[in-house]
């Protein structure tokens, strides 16, 4: 959906209002994925539980693979004052701030079966938090800041992941599981307080009348736009392209358990070198789409997202070294960094902006479905191949999204006017 003979944007695209929402939003959205992803696997593991249950506990996601079946409603219905957006975060983000919270209040030993409903709670919650910010980001910026934007967006995206990822840890080393979920919590509060000073959107055409027009127009524009062979490779191209980098991370706090690090190592040496590789990542991937286009950018961060899978095998290989975690984790949140600011900026200029709400989710639910349904069986692919030949195969499986580029994304299909 993006003209080409737009001025690439400057420097001073980092510096505006637009990039600040972007940031606050950005870690709002990443927050409850990562306490899902790290914080709970983390606490699951300590309690005892072995790496078959907790790779089916991946399970509890499948609220983001199908997102797009409740997204009308955010494009049909608001909130009176708030809007249609603004109401819809609230919201979400109220729920996700006291959902959290709760679920540290639970016992892994007695209350698996509560435990696995709160997270799936907090998932549905979480994904419906990601549908509307994705249209509000898709609706404030002008096409040619959807890379940049894409950019800072997803580097607070996984700034945020430090929280549950690092900070938690070290301190669920010094306290009790309870009070670590409620300060892991409050940190929902910025994007809350975030919402409620922001303004409304501007709205592109006319939003949908009733829930038939809502989820009809959506899908219909899409599949007319290049016909269903058109919409079938960009759909294919959308699951497979993350694909192994996910798969590589559904376990990694557990993988790094396994080899012999402590959970304060984790958080204070891994994850630190993570959050700044992904500063970086975030601002180079940002600065260089300006020059590459957001195409050129699918293929070149492609390759570093999946090379980096290839860290991980090393790490299996030799061990329990803190200074090759640090350098594996680092190069992975830098390389995966640039690969999700492309593919996320790839998805905002496919959607088309009068049907923001369903047609991003609709992109991003087939994106989440190897995070879910895929990462479910990673456990016991991990029972019999072992870390270090599941990291092998995840790097195959990052080759077939990269092989359909040329189809999908062209290397000169939009080079950004000199």
């Amino acid at each position: 959906m993006t003209d080409s003979s737009t001025p690439a944007a400057s420097w001073h695209s980092y510096l505006n209002r637009r990039a600040l929402i972007c940031v606050f939003l950005g870690f709002s959205s990443g927050l409850p994925l990562f306490i899902l992803l790290s914080l709970m696997q983390a606490w699951l593991a300590k309690s005892g539980l072995n790496v078959k249950t907790l790779g089916l506990f991946a399970l509890v996601m499948f609220p983001y693979t199908w997102k797009f079946l409740w997204s009308p409603l955010m494009d049909r219905y608001s909130f009176g004052r708030l809007g249609r957006r603004r109401g819809w975060m609230a919201l979400t983000q109220t729920a996700l701030f006291l959902g959290i919270g709760a679920m540290g209040m639970l016992n892994p030993l007695t209350q698996l079966p509560a435990i696995a409903f709160v997270a799936a709670l907090l998932a549905f919650l979480s994904a419906s938090q990601d549908i509307v910010i994705d249209a509000y980001r898709r609706e404030i910026l002008p096409d040619n800041e959807q890379g940049l934007g894409s950019a800072i967006y997803v580097n607070a995206y996984k700034v945020a992941g430090m929280v549950p990822g690092a900070l938690s840890l070290i301190l669920a080393d010094l306290m009790a599981w309870q009070p670590v979920f409620w300060i892991t919590a409050a940190f929902m509060l910025p994007g809350l307080i975030c919402t409620l000073l922001i303004k409304e959107p501007a709205v592109y055409g006319t939003p949908p009348r009733n829930m038939r027009e809502a989820v009809v127009l959506p899908l219909r524009e899409f599949i007319d736009r290049d016909g269903w062979r058109g919409a079938l490779w960009i759909l294919g191209f959308i699951f497979l392209y993350k694909l192994g980098d996910s798969m590589a991370t559904a376990l990694a706090t557990k993988f790094y358990l396994d080899l012999g690090f402590s959970m304060t190592q984790i958080g204070a040496v891994a994850k630190a070198t993570g959050f700044w590789a992904s500063i970086a990542g975030g601002v180079i991937g940002g600065v260089w789409m300006v020059q590459l286009g957001i195409n050129r950018g699918l293929w070149i961060f492609g390759v570093a997202q999946a090379v980096a899978i290839l860290g991980f095998a090393w790490l299996a290989q030799a061990g329990a070294s803190v200074i090759l975690l640090a350098a594996v984790i680092g190069f992975e949140a830098f390389g995966v960094g640039l690969g999700t600011a492309a593919f996320v900026a790839y998805i905002a200029k496919t959607t088309d902006p009068r049907y923001t709400a369903t047609q991003f989710a609709l992109f991003t639910s087939l994106s989440a479905v190897p995070r879910t349904f895929i990462n479910a069986s990673v456990g016991f692919i991990v029972a019999e191949t072992g870390w270090f030949l599941f990291f092998l195969l995840c790097f195959l499986l990052a080759l077939p999204g990269m092989l359909m580029l040329p189809r999908v994304a062209p290397w000169n299909g939009d080079q950004p006017a000199g």
